[in-house]
């Protein structure tokens, strides 16, 4: 459980300003998934030796055998990361040799039905275990079997509503989408809140399978703002706003022009419709260019 919690440790930077451009990034790649689980196991191995010496290691405690803690932490540091880039968010499990971010669009981030069908496979199986049971691994491995056709059938849907997205998006007319995102929703694994970019214009729907899948276009897509002169010079002022735009898989802005200055309120379309105060979320108060104090606001 720890190594497999382990990556996030780069959650202690997530109230910085350059939170956003930190996450899943070093702790989720080659470097963290190889040098943490030694870390962890030699942590262990000493508390474990520390406790021996003061003489409080109880003495229902399993020898700890280094290469078995070895192989289980790097087993639970990989879990990690394959679990991550099963949601929208995404995962840069290259980092750092290369910034690209992976996504799933599988899962929605906090996914009840698998933690609910892990959660009843250890109980039955510890049970088993503590009855005497035999076979008391076989309803963990069921849970395991179940999950992998869950997590599959989930992704197999997802593609689904993307490819069907995407032919919904050029039939309207709207342009090809270079970004086509079929979101999981909590609870429900039936429908999808599709969110597509066209021609810098970003647009959302909804898909349902029931079972054959029902795919709707919402209202026309508006402009993402992503290329008003405001967004760079924003940029320049605030590591949050940099920060946000490496992190952003579908960014787009709010800007406020008046006499007494600019602002520039960006999001992503994955966490919000609209640009409201929230955590994944930038905002900038630009000062008036010498032009705009004669001239009324837009």
């Amino acid at each position: 459980m720890i190594a497999a919690n382990l990556p996030d440790v780069d959650a202690v930077f997530a109230g910085a300003d350059a939170g956003l451009a930190i996450r899943r990034g070093i702790t989720h790649g080659p470097v963290g998934l190889i040098v943490l689980p030694i870390l962890l196991t030699l942590a262990i191995v000493a508390f474990d030796r520390w406790q021996a010496r003061r003489g409080k290691r109880p003495e229902g405690r399993l020898p700890v055998r280094p290469g078995w803690v070895l192989a289980l932490a790097y087993i639970g540091a990989l879990s990690h990361p394959a679990l991550d880039w099963l949601n929208v968010y995404g995962v840069r499990c290259l980092a750092p040799f290369s910034d690209r971010w992976f996504y799933g669009d599988t899962l929605f981030i906090i996914d009840v039905w698998l933690w609910t069908v892990l959660a009843i496979g250890t109980f039955l199986s510890q049970r088993r275990r503590r009855r005497g049971v035999a076979g008391p691994r076989t309803p963990a491995l069921a849970a395991l079997g179940a999950l992998v056709l869950y997590v599959g059938a989930m992704g197999f849907a997802s593609h689904v509503a993307e490819a069907r997205g995407t032919d919904a998006v050029i039939a309207a007319g709207y342009g090809t989408p270079d970004v086509m995102i079929a979101s999981p929703v909590p609870v429900n694994p039936f429908r999808r809140e599709m969110i597509y970019r066209a021609d810098g214009r970003i647009g959302f729907g909804e898909a349902t399978f029931s079972p054959g899948l029902d795919l709707t276009l919402g209202a026309p897509p508006f402009p993402d703002g992503m290329d008003a002169p405001e967004i760079e010079a924003a940029a320049a002022r605030s590591e949050k706003l940099r920060a946000l735009l490496f992190w952003g898989r579908v960014p787009f802005a709010k800007i406020d022009r008046t006499t007494s200055g600019t602002r520039v309120v960006v999001t992503d379309a994955r966490y919000s419709d609209s640009p409201n105060s929230g955590i994944f979320e930038a905002e900038v108060i630009l000062p008036p260019s010498p032009s705009s104090v004669s001239e009324p606001p837009e």
